[in-house]
């Protein structure tokens, strides 16, 4: 079911808890929520769209990307969101972020190269006041 043309959300089936410290990458498929520390990239796998969810006392040390990424904490490296980014007010990033929508809310902060994805299947744009017919 869609509300208002929105596609639901993939579920979250993982969750690296509060407290708990991972020391490696992390893949996941559909859904994964962060509340302890990864010292590693979290990066989603495969086609389907994924979220991943980075809570207010979380710590990210490596590589995130997902389709859809909602950062409330801290990430140190590049992010990269294929369809929707969501910088809460307590997101701390530190690297470069690529996105394809952008919600950046008051307080969050970024320390390096915001930078929208082109895509080549968005068609030009023309003027309308263009004489080429």
């Amino acid at each position: 079911m869609s509300w208002f043309g929105k596609k639901r959300p993939p579920p979250i089936r993982s969750l690296v808890g509060d407290g708990m410290v991972v020391n490696g990458s992390l893949r996941f498929r559909e859904g994964l929520r962060i509340d302890g520390h990864v010292h590693g990239d979290v990066i989603a796998e495969g086609d389907g769209r994924s979220i991943l969810v980075i809570s207010d006392n979380a710590r990210v040390h490596g590589r995130v990307a997902a389709s859809h990424v909602i950062i409330s904490g801290e990430v140190r490296g590049p992010v990269h969101s294929t369809e929707m980014l969501e910088l809460q007010p307590k997101a701390r990033v530190v690297g470069d972020v690529r996105y394809e929508l952008l919600e950046m809310h008051p307080g969050a902060l970024v320390d390096g190269e915001l930078k929208p994805l082109k895509s080549v299947d968005k068609p030009a744009l023309k003027l309308a006041a263009s004489n080429d017919a």
